[in-house]
């Protein structure tokens, strides 16, 4: 007798079959009667005897057509009912037509790719064959000519990409917002953008792009680009940040307040940050501010007590709490909104603009994974030309093509090329997109080489390139990692409270990280005075007095100007140099009452 087929549902037994075929059949087609939830799973795993049944949430799932001896259930007369309105998408589904599978029941699954594939062995029809992938992925031309992680890339990268995110910017306060000034729709288009709206919302921008080294501007995947370009406008966008305050109410009675802060609030500024505020304390609209400028003007009452006055009564002493533009941004105040929180009380927010026109270090990719940084900014007249005077946007280096194997960038360029030269755009939709051959016959009817290629001059010098360089059309995104966010230094600035170490990170003006592989460069060096000049000097240098006799510390008593051991008594002491954060574990190695005793030496 044959072993018993267990059944998992989500993961958990719930049971076993004596004829698991039998059983996976008839589950399916009570799902394909609308008997069943759609939404279910199942797969028969032969060679461990085991049926799974999938029903949980978020799970990866795409609509195939379902065939049966060897015909699409898809014919043309439902076709045609779909297009006249008649049906649905989910009366397809519910009359077994279509049906959503899994990762799981994909793996027992024969899937056609085409109608003329299907034999009597498949089970499925692709709808498209570029149905297979996301909404990101969708977006990527010819993304079948692709390595597989140059696409998995550009699916992350298309998310940080700027462009119009919403139509209401200017009503809105998000936190941070980036927007694309020009937005441009692709010259070459994928199906899946039309059925996303892409071009209503698109980020990107048509570059004219040569695959050329330059003077080495360009190595490891930097960027060189037309300064002429970027004047007309190529790649600038805005920031947007917004700041908020509320007058929030305490108990006791007391509250915030919006205003000018007089100079006798506890933690005044400068009379030069708050000159741009009005009586009521807000900032005015289109006013040029610089990080640590006041925006909202806001004092707070104190949190403890005050001391009393010569009358008796407490002296209220309100405290500053003003919000301020972070530290490392300016920008131009853009909008000013007053209204009241939930509970009534004043609520105030500013947002402010920065205009980002492209530097160097901000980061720009292609739809296939090709990434880069600025690298230089050449002006036109040293830029490459063709022999019309036509200079590229864009130079990229040809290495980032062979090894990257990312030739859907190449055929888009080349699509794109013909696309402009025709005046419409082009469907490179992965698998079924206009093939290249159609491609070279555009191109050679609007007298270019088939093959991309033209002869350029070089700039500087006027003279030819020996070489002929590929010249075409790319989609090109600016992402949201700009240098004027990341750019930081320090001389010097805050420390923790705890540790005495300066803080960390670019927001809190923290110190810039010297690590264990940087400490092992300068060991390696000898460079050791570079090194305790990183580690100890500009860090936490701490003068501990220690003891002669015990080896603990001693105490430096200011008020009796008198240094002394708590143990030993008045007992000769050395000043020793040690870091702060050395101090502070002998001070917990104490409270777990062991007691540290440092062995003191001269120095040789």
């Amino acid at each position: 007798m044959a072993k018993a087929t267990k059944v998992y549902i989500n993961g958990k037994l719930i049971g076993n079959t004596e004829e698991p075929e039998a059983f996976v059949e008839e589950v399916k087609q009570k799902r394909r009667r609308n008997e069943l939830t759609h939404e279910l799973n199942i797969t028969y795993y032969s060679d461990n005897n085991e049926i799974y049944i999938f029903t949980d949430p978020g799970r990866a799932r795409r609509p195939v057509i379902i065939v049966e001896n060897g015909v699409s259930k898809l014919n043309d007369e439902i076709i045609d009912k779909v297009e006249s309105g008649e049906l649905e998408w989910f009366d397809l589904i519910n009359n077994g037509i279509i049906e959503y599978i899994d990762a799981e029941e994909e793996e027992n699954a024969y899937i056609a790719m085409f109608e003329e594939d299907v034999t009597p062995e498949h089970t499925h029809l692709e709808i498209d064959p570029s149905t297979m992938l996301g909404i990101c992925a969708g977006i990527i031309p010819y993304a079948n000519h692709n390595s597989s992680p140059r696409n998995t890339m550009e699916a992350g990268m298309t998310k940080q990409a700027l462009g119009l995110y919403v139509s209401n910017y200017n009503l809105r306060t998000d936190t941070r917002a980036h927007l694309l000034h020009q937005p441009q729709m692709p010259v070459v288009k994928t199906k899946s953008m039309e059925s996303t709206e892409y071009d209503k919302r698109p980020s990107g921008q048509n570059f004219v792009v040569a695959i050329l080294s330059y003077e080495g501007y360009n190595m490891e995947d930097a960027l060189i680009m037309n300064k002429a370009a970027l004047e007309r406008g190529l790649g600038r966008s805005s920031f947007f940040r917004s700041y908020e305050a509320s007058e929030r109410r305490y108990p006791g009675g007391q509250e915030d307040h919006f205003e000018y802060p007089e100079s006798m609030v506890r933690g005044y500024r400068s009379e030069e940050v708050y000159k741009y505020l009005d009586e009521d304390g807000l900032i005015n609209p289109e006013v040029k501010v610089k990080s640590g400028d006041v925006l909202i003007g806001k004092t707070s009452p104190p949190r403890f007590l005050e001391d009393m006055d010569e009358f008796g009564t407490v002296a209220e002493r309100r405290r500053e709490t003003s919000v301020t533009v972070r530290h490392g941004e300016h920008g131009i105040v853009d909008a000013v909104m007053l209204t009241e929180t939930v509970e009534g009380n004043k609520l105030a927010k500013v947002r402010i603009r920065d205009h980002r026109q492209p530097e160097y270090g901000d980061k720009f990719a292609s739809r296939h994974g090709q990434k880069g940084v600025l690298g230089l900014i050449v002006p036109q007249e040293n830029m490459p030309f063709n022999e019309n005077g036509m200079c590229p946007d864009l130079l990229i280096n040809p290495h980032a093509i062979p090894s990257r194997m990312s030739i859907g960038q190449v055929i888009e360029m080349l699509a794109g090329k013909a696309g402009c030269m025709e005046g419409h755009c082009m469907d490179g939709t992965p698998f079924t997109g206009v093939p290249e051959t159609e491609i070279m016959d555009l191109l050679r009817e609007n007298g270019y080489e088939t093959s991309g290629r033209e002869t350029l001059y070089n700039g500087i010098t006027g003279e030819k390139f020996k070489a002929e360089i590929f010249v075409g059309v790319a989609y090109y995104q600016k992402l949201h990692h700009m240098t004027s966010d990341k750019v930081y230094a320090r001389s010097r600035g805050p420390v923790q409270v705890l540790t005495r170490q300066p803080t960390e990170g670019r927001a809190r003006e923290g110190g810039l990280r010297f690590g264990e592989m940087e400490r092992d460069c300068l060991i390696a060096h000898g460079a050791a005075l570079s090194l305790k000049e990183r580690l100890l000097d500009e860090s936490d240098k701490y003068e501990a007095i220690v003891c002669s006799e015990c080896g603990r510390l001693a105490i430096r008593d200011r008020i009796r100007d008198r240094v002394y051991c708590s143990i030993c008594g008045e007992t000769e002491t050395f000043p020793i140099e040690i870091s702060y954060a050395f101090k502070l574990l002998l001070d917990e190695l104490k409270s777990l009452c062991i007691s540290p005793n440092l062995i003191l030496d001269d120095k040789v």
